[in-house]
């Protein structure tokens, strides 16, 4: 029985590995963005799971941040109708497939494995709770963030490079938005006040202006009353051509 199993798992990595397969596969599949997922084939695809929706971890002002900015993203007319708001929820989904070096497939049994690196941690409000809404009159996006415990930098503090990453992950959305696919090219950020652990805080980003190819946006990290000033930053991010990234070019 053991020796079955394992012929079958061989031969299922075969099966799911680039060697089998490339003939297929020449073209790399096409991104919805370069920082949410990538589109599968058929024989390689699953539902995504849309990891921004409340869950049992989030705080009561997670929660009513949630519904604050969710309750504005379809609003209702004189006559009774559903219409978009002023205000849109982004999912957040793991990456779903990664590339080796040259735009390799890795197998499929490692895909599995593969996540997004705010989405790392399987357990529940231990580390990266977040949910982004983007307003597109206004060209400005915010995230509701809370802290979870393995983010822990200072005793009872957020560490800097997670309050980094989550500058970098709203800001990038944002520009990607504006923008389409984009790099983060240049990240400054001052740190005004640290952000305790398992609070939850505001993280707006606005833009600044486009320059051909540069997309400039400036963040700040608030307490959700905006009484307090956590962090204040500017971001540079450069469009870029996703077929030439996948090649390493």
């Amino acid at each position: 029985m053991a020796g079955s199993l394992g012929r079958l798992f061989r031969g299922f990595q075969s099966f799911t590995s680039l060697p089998a397969t490339r003939a297929q596969l020449s073209h790399p599949p096409a991104f919805f963005s370069s920082r949410t997922m990538v589109t599968l084939p058929s024989f390689l695809s699953s539902k995504p799971r849309d990891f921004s929706l409340p869950n049992s971890s989030w705080g009561p002002e997670m929660l009513r941040l949630y519904e604050l900015y969710n309750s504005q993203c379809e609003v209702e007319t004189e006559g009774g109708e559903k219409q978009e708001g002023s205000w849109q929820r982004l999912p957040s989904y793991n990456r779903s497939l990664k590339f080796a070096t040259g735009g390799v497939y890795l197998s499929k049994i490692i895909q599995s494995k593969a996540r997004l690196f705010t989405r790392n941690i399987r357990e529940q409000g231990a580390a990266f709770e977040y949910v982004l809404f983007n307003n597109k009159e206004e060209q400005r996006c915010v995230g509701i963030f809370q802290a979870g415990h393995l983010l822990e930098g200072p005793p009872g503090h957020v560490h800097g490079g997670a309050i980094a990453t989550m500058i970098d992950t709203v800001t990038g959305t944002h520009a990607t938005i504006l923008s389409g696919p984009v790099m983060t090219a240049n990240l400054n950020i001052n740190y005004r006040s640290p952000i305790p652990l398992g609070s939850t805080v505001l993280i707006e980003s606005s833009l600044d202006t486009k320059e051909g190819r540069k997309t400039f946006i400036s963040c700040k990290v608030t307490s959700t009353d905006s009484s307090k000033l956590h962090t204040e930053s500017t971001a540079l991010f450069l469009s870029i051509n996703v077929s030439h990234l996948l090649r390493g070019g």
